[in-house]
């Protein structure tokens, strides 16, 4: 059997999906099938999440933003037959969720509405390709995806969800199933998440646990590039990869994997192919077990707003290990990534994802003990494989705040 994931820009609109379909369609035997949810729809639910977790009456123009953008897809795909049953159940289980007060536990609050992202698209998925005479069975993932309670980060239970995940994805009546990527559950049946673009995650974890063929990500990019073709020009298309260099890469930053995947596919020695959703009869990228050195070109991993912290102690003390396990742990508490870190005597550099309204708090409970400076609005940069005249090319024009080199990677921090 074989996993595909699709993310939300191959499912945002009517015409997407049925080229999805299409794919599908072409594939025989066992099939996964992990869907993102549609378009921006996630980002929309972050919105509404605010407004409803704030108490804004803004939350139900949201809401019917969100519910109205899928009814124009279920239009474009079902036409006068109209909404399916199910997918209106999920809007009234929004809706009446939006008429509750929220707890005071805003990532819990985050879980319990995101969802609804991926749980609809895969309904309208599902029941798209029921109509079309086609057999699936339509599988919500949190009935066999068990986390623990870090709600926006959980920690998959491997042995209780492999074992469950065998059950569900039996394929004795059906030879398609339809699920959705990012979320889980708790064991009491709480909606938890994997971290934002967790679908490449999900889509793993079932490939791992069902011993998968292959596992196939379908992008819209024709499979892994040197950099960002909408950052960078000029960029090479790279055929194959290590595992290793998989994760180097998605450590960095590389969006077009979860950095997650990579674990239970190395494990299980289960090639990723990373392909393209409009070109499918390419062969696009495959990551897989390599004994030979393959020669790559400099590879670009740009990571934007990024914030630089700069701490010293406050009795002009050196930086010890104590200091720098005292931050982090604070950092992991507040679900702040920290993308790079750098110790000199007395100060402690540290780069993060963090939103502007993180940053007060964190400066807050941090200027007890030490000084304070930062910046923001930064730009990671990291280049796999560089050459000196790459660097010499990057730095030029640039106002470069922290660098960092080992033997195949260079890391700055850079203002453009």
């Amino acid at each position: 059997m074989k996993v595909f994931k699709f993310g939300g820009a191959s499912v945002k609109d009517a015409a997407a999906v049925k080229n999805v379909f299409e794919i599908i369609k072409s594939e025989n035997g066992k099939l996964a099938v992990v869907v993102s949810a549609m378009g921006k729809s996630t980002d929309l639910l972050e919105t509404l999440i605010k407004a409803y977790f704030n108490n804004k009456d803004e939350k139900w123009t949201i809401f019917s933003n969100f519910k109205n953008y899928h009814i124009d897809i279920i239009a474009g795909l079902f036409g006068e037959k109209g909404m399916p049953q199910g997918v209106y159940e999920l809007f009234s289980e929004l809706e009446h969720k939006l008429n509750t007060r929220p707890s005071f536990d805003y990532n819990f609050e985050y879980d319990q509405i995101i969802c609804y992202g991926e749980l609809v698209s895969t309904r309208i998925i599902s029941d798209y390709i029921t109509a079309t005479g086609h057999k699936n069975t339509w599988l919500d993932i949190r009935t066999c995806l068990k986390t623990d309670d870090t709600f926006r980060d959980a920690r998959v239970d491997w042995d209780w969800t492999g074992d469950l995940i065998r059950k569900e994805f039996g394929f004795n009546g059906s030879t398609l199933f339809i699920t959705q990527g990012f979320i889980g559950s708790t064991t009491t049946n709480l909606t938890t998440t994997l971290g934002r673009e967790g679908s490449d995650f999900t889509a793993a974890i079932i490939g791992s646990s069902l011993q998968a063929e292959s596992v196939a990500i379908w992008k819209d990019v024709p499979g892994i590039l040197s950099a960002d073709p909408k950052k960078m020009s000029d960029t090479v298309m790279i055929s194959e990869l290590s595992y290793k260099e998989a994760v180097e890469m998605t450590h960095s930053g590389a969006k077009v994997i979860h950095p997650k995947t990579m674990q239970p596919l190395h494990n299980k020695g289960i090639p990723l192919l990373v392909k393209s959703f409009a070109e499918p009869q390419n062969p696009g990228t495959i990551i897989h077990k390599i004994d030979h050195k393959i020669e790559l070109p400099p590879i670009f991993i740009l990571k934007e707003n990024q914030v630089l912290i700069t701490l010293s102690a406050l009795d002009f003390s050196i930086i010890s290990i104590s200091d720098i396990e005292r931050v982090v742990k604070f950092l992991m508490e507040k679900l702040i990534k920290v993308t790079l870190m750098q110790q000199s005597a007395i100060d402690l550099n540290i780069v993060a994802d963090a939103s502007d309204e993180n940053l007060e708090e964190i400066f807050s409970e941090l200027s007890a003990d030490y000084h304070i400076r930062y910046n923001t609005g930064l730009t990671l940069v990291t280049i796999r494989h560089y050459t000196e005249e790459v660097l010499d090319w990057m730095v030029k024009e640039k106002d470069i705040y922290l660098e960092q080199h080992s033997r195949l990677t260079a890391r700055m921090l850079v203002k453009e």
